[in-house]
């Protein structure tokens, strides 16, 4: 546990999970950029994995606490601990388990409560103890965060948060960190000649990502899979995977390649042509925003935050969340190639404009300075 720490603005930041991901990366972001401002961040996560290496990468050590359980009793007490002794005065959660813990902690000393909440998978209509974790949400929680309008609008049908305690406040990513040149590492580790037009996906392998539906549409496109392969990146579900492996032996795809996760994602993006995002249910799309950093031409699924980051055509494609119609997008773009896949500038400049990393710690410290001010 880090030495005790007698700065007035102390902030500790809240995630139950340990894996890579857009609400674990905003997390990570959120404590390194605050902790070199007038505040003082303390993170608690629920073990070691990506959360804590990338943590320690960026000078801060985390507090590991296990939080296992609806309602874990012990976890409790050890945030109180920690508020007290390191005099904490805002909590900022993530995901709906760490909000309804900060909930809880909130009422109990009369500490302020941001909540964020990443996306739909956040929420289940059979959750244990729902009446009494709402009232705790409604009573400790004292801004909520929601990080596109349309997931602000699903939740609030949930009634998990407060609308006039509401604000929306979009992921943003170090555009800088994509503005780079052509890579072709990724093309020559797969064996890949330079004139077939390379489609990446990034984000876990689960069953929100409908990677089903991708392998459909690949099927769609069986005629010129010579001219085109697909790259799926991230950690999967052994069940998801067997599945999806099944699937690509029955329809005989060949242009297909799993490689696991990604850690350097700015160098695996500029190793593509193109970028796939197939979901059914997004909150926002860290990785949409990622790609069009890129100037990648970017295929996205209307399932919700690529609607609010997607203007218009210059910026990239919104499709129905259906095979043919993302068969049909990838079609498009490589008849065009190689003009389709020529760096997006438009997109980079909306990503740049409105969903930088700047952007994002700037709205949250406002957050911060109203919730102190709001009080519990």
């Amino acid at each position: 546990m880090p030495q005790k720490d007698t700065a007035p603005q102390t902030i500790l930041h809240l995630i139950d999970t340990t894996g890579p991901g857009g609400a674990e990366d905003v997390f990570i972001h959120l404590a390194t950029e605050l902790n070199s401002t007038p505040w003082r961040s303390l993170a608690v996560i629920r073990g070691e994995g990506y959360v804590a290496d990338t943590l320690r990468k960026n000078g801060i050590e985390p507090i590991i606490l296990d939080s296992k359980g609806s309602f874990n009793v012990k976890f409790i007490w050890q945030l109180l601990k920690l508020i007290r002794v390191y005099n904490v005065q805002v909590i900022q959660s993530h995901l709906l388990g760490s909000n309804v813990y900060a909930a809880i902690v909130g009422v109990l000393t009369r500490t302020p409560v941001v909540a964020t909440y990443h996306g739909m998978v956040d929420v289940s209509p059979n959750e244990r103890f729902k009446r009494l974790k709402l009232w705790f949400m409604r009573n400790g929680i004292s801004n909520f965060v929601a990080v596109s309008r349309s997931l602000a609008n699903k939740i609030q049908e949930h009634e998990l948060l407060v609308p006039e305690r509401t604000t929306v406040i979009y992921n943003g990513i170090q555009t800088a960190l994509y503005n780079g040149e052509k890579q072709t590492l990724l093309r020559e580790k797969l064996g890949i000649d330079e004139d077939i037009v390379l489609f990446g996906t990034l984000g876990n392998i689960r069953k929100s990502k409908r990677y089903d539906l991708l392998l459909e549409a690949i099927d769609e496109l069986a005629d010129i899979k010579r001219r085109f392969h697909v790259v799926i990146a991230g950690d999967p579900k052994a069940k998801i995977k067997q599945q999806l492996d099944a699937v690509i032996r029955d329809k005989n795809i060949t242009n297909v390649s799993f490689i696991g996760f990604v850690e350097n994602t700015p160098e695996y993006l500029q190793g593509l042509d193109a970028f796939l995002l197939t979901s059914d249910a997004e909150g926002f799309s860290i990785s949409t925003i990622e790609a069009m950093a890129s100037g990648l031409p970017v295929i996205a699924t209307r399932c919700g935050g690529p609607e609010e980051i997607i203007e218009n055509d210059s910026q990239g494609q919104l499709v129905a969340i259906d095979p043919k119609a993302i068969g049909a997008a990838m079609r498009s773009l490589i008849a065009d190639a190689p003009a389709s896949i020529l760096r997006n500038q438009v997109a980079v400049e909306r990503v740049t404009n409105t969903f930088s990393a700047e952007a994002m710690v700037a709205a949250y410290n406002d957050l911060y300075k109203k919730a102190q001010l709001r009080g519990f």
